[in-house]
């Protein structure tokens, strides 16, 4: 296995897991975690594994984009950090292995999405997940694509309108995670899980898992580009800008007019 700047890589038996390990940034999605992600997510999808458990280290497992990143840049480097993120999740569908998602602490915004589009998803009962770009200046548009798709257009617009964050049971009862569990059984619960989803022949697994998305999220190209453009764009707007700031200066924001 390669070497990682901000995740980990290890075989597991016949299985993979990939940790976010940059517990000092609360394992947001910066640009170097992203290209971590796309090399790991490759590195895998080629090898002999069956699956993938993404888990991360720290007491969240993540936070969503690093506003670092982005409070200077422009609606261009913007649109191209959104474009390698949105890969990202759609290699997470492409790959031949089944991922699952082991979730502790919270799961905001680009890792709530990050969530949604694993293959399938366990938390422990301590976990919150949300969109939490609703009350603050910048809206979670991409990360709304998938998490629509698992909970529903009343659902998602709750989450994505309030910002506030759902917890472990309700995400499960509204779909967006596969089952919560008490937090010491969650290592068991993910691995139990995974070995049920892996049984059977690889090769068809890999090929029913790829004609499942095909068909079930033909609009998904649409949707991120349309989301993409509109989240790059926002970006900039002083909303934005203020939530951000205010964000990274651990201070409550003064929004604009």
């Amino acid at each position: 296995m390669a070497a990682y700047e901000h995740l980990t890589v290890a075989a597991r038996g016949k299985t993979a897991r990939i940790t976010l390990n940059h517990p000092e940034r609360r394992n947001a999605l910066s640009w170097s975690m992203l290209r971590d992600l796309h090399k790991a997510l490759t590195e895998v999808a080629g090898s002999s594994a069956t699956g993938i458990t993404l888990a991360a280290n720290g007491p969240v497992f993540c936070t969503g984009h690093d506003f670092a990143d982005v409070l200077d840049a422009g609606p261009d480097d913007i649109h191209d950090l959104l474009e390698l993120c949105t890969g990202v999740m759609q290699l997470i569908h492409s790959v031949p292995q089944i991922v699952v998602a082991r979730v502790h602490g919270l799961a905001v915004a680009a890792g709530c999405q990050l969530v949604a589009t694993c293959d399938l998803a366990v938390a422990g009962e301590s976990a919150g997940f949300a969109l939490p770009g609703g009350k603050g200046g910048w809206f979670c548009h991409t990360p709304a694509v998938p998490v629509a798709r698992s909970v529903g257009r009343k659902r998602l617009m709750e989450m994505a309108l309030t910002g506030d964050v759902i917890d472990a049971r309700t995400a499960a009862d509204w779909g967006l995670i596969n089952r919560a569990v008490p937090d010491g059984e969650l290592d068991s619960a993910v691995e139990e899980l995974l070995a049920r989803a892996t049984r059977g022949s690889p090769a068809s697994k890999a090929l029913g898992k790829q004609a499942l998305y095909a068909q079930l999220d033909r609009p998904e190209t649409d949707a991120y580009e349309i989301t993409g453009e509109v989240m790059a764009v926002s970006s900039q707007s002083p909303a934005a800008r203020e939530g951000i700031a205010s964000f990274l200066e651990k201070r409550k924001p003064e929004w604009p007019e």
